[in-house]
């Protein structure tokens, strides 16, 4: 009976593995499909703010709400059109809000930031799960066709390695003008979601 318990439970983990792998390949497509500029440094910082959250950003919440307004003013008249909303990494723990949620009157900004605020949590540097995700997540990447020169890559592994977010790269804030606040999934979906007749899925 144990060793068919053992079997059964390898068995269990095996597939919960294949699905994991299988959700990431999934968004790591979609992605493509919709994001046709991102690099793998974009696949890291999607899947390392789904992995931490926006916790990195938060030091001083005066300053931010302060800058944070001053973005909000200052993307009002750009011409590029990011969804209003979009999850991170494969199951969407946290949501990219854009901020043309506030400019076209969807939502306040202090609606927004008080979200952002809440959905903060402080970064484990001793937390070496995001190192392992990393690496598989890396090669997820490369196998499909990400655009990933070695010295970025070189430079992603030792970012993995301190927990270190980055920005997003050159081409995808050119293409595409990332503006975002990082809102944790439950709080979107209770206080955001209605306001923009919206469902988190992915």
């Amino acid at each position: 009976m144990k060793k068919i318990a053992l079997i059964l439970l390898a068995a269990a983990l095996l597939l919960g593995c294949r699905k994991g792998e299988d959700a990431t390949r999934t968004a790591l497509m979609k992605m493509q499909a919709e994001f046709p500029a991102a690099t793998v440094q974009d696949v890291y910082k999607s899947f390392f703010q789904n992995h931490f959250g926006p916790g990195h950003l938060i030091t001083d919440t005066a300053s931010v709400r302060a800058w944070s307004l001053q973005e909000i003013a200052e993307t009002a008249a750009d011409s590029v059109l990011n969804p209003y909303f979009e999850p991170t990494g494969a199951d969407g723990r946290y949501i990219r809000v854009y901020l043309r949620c506030v400019n076209e009157g969807k939502i306040t900004a202090d609606q927004l930031l008080s979200a952002f605020f809440r959905s903060a949590q402080p970064v484990d540097e001793a937390d070496s799960t995001w190192t392992k995700e990393w690496a598989q997540l890396a090669q997820t990447a490369v196998d499909l066709g990400f655009p990933a020169e070695e010295e970025v890559l070189e430079e992603l592994t030792e970012a993995a390695h301190l927990n270190h977010a980055v920005r997003h790269s050159d081409a995808y804030r050119n293409a595409y003008h990332p503006h975002y606040r990082i809102i944790e999934r439950r709080i979107f979906e209770e206080e955001i979601a209605p306001l923009l007749n919206a469902e988190a899925t992915r």
